[in-house]
């Protein structure tokens, strides 16, 4: 993908999700828009430098370390960055996300018809467990420290 392509789909994205963030969670305009733009300054810094490097690591490695040492004490930007990306809610960011995932998928029908109706089945089963173990995860863990 094109830088071009990228930040064009970040703009779209962005748009949508401060929007969501304003509208449904009522954070002010500025402080959602200043956080998702330090959420897309790391993640093109995370791309950049899986681009670029010499050697080669995947792209959520660099966004990660990047994310976490802009975030970490030893950052002397990490309270500001922290003071505004808390203000972006997880579903307004998650929103836009899943409906270009639901996009993707749309176009890639015809394979999922090759499929046949066994692809159904292995994905409930897939989905089902892995809510069942994570429940189980959190149950155990919330037992642990006294929570329930």
């Amino acid at each position: 993908m094109k830088w071009s392509e990228t930040i064009l789909m970040f703009i779209v994205t962005g748009i949508i999700t401060v929007v969501g963030n304003t509208v449904g969670y009522k954070h002010p305009l500025g402080a959602a828009m200043a956080g998702y733009l330090f959420l897309i300054g790391i993640t093109l810094l995370g791309m950049a430098l899986a681009r670029y490097l010499p050697f080669k690591m995947p792209m959520v490695f660099w966004i990660s370390i990047l994310a976490v040492l802009s975030t970490s004490p030893i950052s002397p930007f990490a309270k500001t960055i922290l003071e505004y990306t808390n203000k972006m809610e997880f579903l307004a960011l998650a929103t836009p996300i899943l409906a270009y995932a639901g996009l993707a998928v749309g176009k890639d029908l015809d394979i999922f018809k090759k499929m046949s109706w066994r692809i159904i089945v292995v994905a409930l089963l897939v989905y089902t467990g892995t809510f069942v173990c994570a429940t189980i995860i959190a149950q155990f863990m919330l037992r642990v420290e006294g929570l329930i």
